[in-house]
């Protein structure tokens, strides 16, 4: 076995004890905070996620960097060699406020190409997982969806963009079968590539992304920033991951 097929079952096997443990977690108590306001939420589960993760990726690939949100990992300034990045409570107000629709994310990136890309759904137990030949929902293979128009699907939107109309949000919605609206990348990630939804439009961090471009693509889905160039793995910008045709069509109607 070699030893990235090694890494990616125990980071599976890791996946699903990070569910087991962050549902065992939503029954105890644990302390909110807020990070930048009232709409931007940090909780002990969060921070008690990062640091378990951290720990087993420190003993899987000790040589890796790790790149985590609530800052457990390094402090990453260039993307050379393997890079891990870690979303460990993906949707934190949806964690908070609802105990639905939130994710935990992994993916190794390798000299900045993706290599490794893990969402898990925590509340419908499904873990989107795969490489850049294959994607997996569980242990069933998923085909890419199929590449539709923009007026022939769902399309997901951040509240922000849409409320605020930038880049020209309000009229991509109008264009599609109607926006809807997650409150989770991972979430919204996983229902672009199940065909639930035609393309997904958020103002994103890189571990926001970093497992759903890589599974994305893998789809023959396009992930790209908004202005349709390419994404850095250690910025932010507004992402929009979407079928071929969706994605021009987006991108002529934002720009």
């Amino acid at each position: 076995m070699t030893e990235l097929k090694q890494i990616d079952q125990e980071v599976q096997a890791l996946m699903w004890q990070m569910r087991t443990e962050t549902l065992s977690k939503m029954q105890q108590p644990f302390n909110v905070d807020e990070k930048s306001g009232r709409k931007d939420l940090v909780t002990t589960v969060d921070k008690s996620n990062e640091k378990a993760i951290v720990a087993k990726l420190r003993e899987l690939d000790p040589d890796a960097q790790i790149l985590g949100e609530e800052g457990f990992g390094d402090q990453i300034e260039q993307t050379a060699g393997r890079v891990w990045l870690i979303d460990p409570l993906d949707g934190t107000m949806n964690f908070v406020m609802q105990q639905n629709n939130f994710a935990i994310m992994i993916s190794l990136y390798e000299d900045g190409v993706g290599v490794l890309g893990y969402i898990m759904d925590v509340m419908n137990a499904q873990l989107y997982h795969g490489d850049t030949k294959s994607v997996f929902v569980n242990n069933k293979q998923i085909e890419p969806p199929t590449n539709l128009h923009l007026r022939d699907a769902l399309i997901g939107i951040s509240g922000p963009l849409l409320i605020n109309n930038d880049h020209n949000m309000q009229v991509i919605a109008k264009k599609s079968r109607g926006p809807r609206m997650y409150g989770s990348a991972g979430i919204e990630f996983a229902k672009v590539m199940s065909g639930e939804l035609i393309g997904y439009i958020s103002y994103l961090r890189p571990w926001d992304f970093a497992a759903g471009k890589i599974l994305a693509q893998t789809l023959n889905l396009q992930v790209k920033a908004i202005d349709g160039g390419p994404l850095s793995m250690l910025s932010s910008n507004v992402v929009l991951v979407a079928t071929e045709r969706a994605s021009e069509e987006v991108i002529t109607l934002a720009n």
